[in-house]
């Protein structure tokens, strides 16, 4: 969880010729398969700078932001994208909260700690917090956001709490995604 995992590899001697290749995976689907809805996201990005460094390596490798309608997104699952929002937002087209990583680090916890399980979900009020803090920072800075995590699908109130905050899109496991709409849908 806390290792040599997201964006630290990318511009790592260690890892950059894999990226090399991811990325030129990314152009083959965007150019030569015609997907230009593909867009990128940055995952684990612990600091402005490693974002800066991402997106460098990425330009070196032929993908650049605006470029073929190119968009980045940011996974917001460290309370550091969070805090430094404002600035994330001056490098990415968008946000996607990823609710379970960013639960478990804002309450320093881990998801498999089975004895602390009642303590680690969305609905904990810090967490809220952080999650408002993102949704108003992209709001402010004209980026989309939307959250990836299992909070909506499994938490009415949570899904409720999200799209009274302005969220721009939720994802849903398939089975819940009639029950979440038309609970939501009573709030619009």
């Amino acid at each position: 969880m806390l290792g040599f995992r997201g964006c630290s590899r990318y511009y790592s001697d260690f890892f950059k010729s894999a990226f090399q290749l991811e990325c030129e995976a990314i152009r083959y689907v965007r150019e030569i398969i015609g997907l230009s809805n593909v867009i990128v996201m940055l995952p684990f990005c612990r600091t402005i700078e490693e974002c800066k460094k991402t997106i460098d390596i990425m330009r070196e490798f032929g993908l650049e932001r605006g470029i073929n309608g190119l968009k980045i997104y940011l996974m917001c699952e460290i309370p550091t994208n969070v805090i430094l929002a404002d600035e994330f937002c001056k490098f990415v087209d968008g946000f996607s909260i990823g609710s379970n990583d960013l639960t478990q680090l804002c309450l320093g916890l881990d998801r498999d700690a089975g004895n602390l399980a009642f303590i680690g979900n969305e609905t904990n009020q810090a967490v809220k917090i952080l999650i408002s803090m993102a949704i108003k920072s992209c709001k402010n800075n004209g980026v989309k956001i939307g959250i990836c995590g299992q909070g909506p699908s499994d938490i009415p109130e949570f899904a409720e709490f999200l799209v009274n905050e302005g969220i721009d899109t939720i994802s849903l496991v398939p089975d819940s995604i009639v029950k979440t709409a038309f609970n939501l849908d009573k709030l619009c």
